[in-house]
């Protein structure tokens, strides 16, 4: 008997992964149909911004390690200085002036490097690693030369 209810149980909880399987395959083919269909904006179109992207799932990631008391101190922080500097290209981009432009983009400057700023830090207390922190420089390092040229542009446009 026990063993019967073992096995449905079994076969029941095959049921369940499959049907997420099936949902997150189906979310998938939707996402991908809509950006075929739907407007891209100029913010998207930039390199900058992508990168800026994986920086921030990146961050993510790697402050789900971090230790419970750190929830609403350091991971926070270093998670909205990471969403900061997506969103400030993204809202430069929608402004008239290049003069505008420009200041987002040092904004966006400003938040990145207090996301390299935070991931030293979280290198000094322990909480990762100097493999992760190596995987993460050079992406910071990419983000910040592609955000100084673009400033540069838009400052010379105006």
């Amino acid at each position: 008997m026990i063993s019967d209810r073992k096995q449905v149980w079994r076969i029941e909880r095959r049921r369940g992964i499959f049907r997420e399987c099936v949902f997150v395959v189906c979310v998938f083919v939707y996402l991908a149909l809509i950006n075929q269909i739907m407007f891209t904006y100029s913010f998207e179109k930039l390199d900058v911004w992508q990168k800026a992207r994986v920086l921030n799932s990146n961050i993510y990631l790697l402050t789900r390690s971090f230790p419970k008391d750190e929830t609403y101190g350091l991971v926070q922080q270093i998670r909205r200085a990471s969403v900061s500097i997506s969103s400030n290209i993204a809202e430069g981009t929608s402004r008239r002036s290049y003069k505008e432009k420009a200041r987002f983009s040092n904004i966006a400057y400003a938040s990145l490097m207090e996301v390299l700023s935070q991931i030293i830090l979280a290198l000094d207390l322990g909480y990762i690693n100097k493999n992760e922190y190596q995987n993460l420089r050079p992406l910071i390092e990419e983000i910040g030369n592609k955000l100084n040229s673009l400033r540069n542009y838009q400052i010379q446009q105006f």
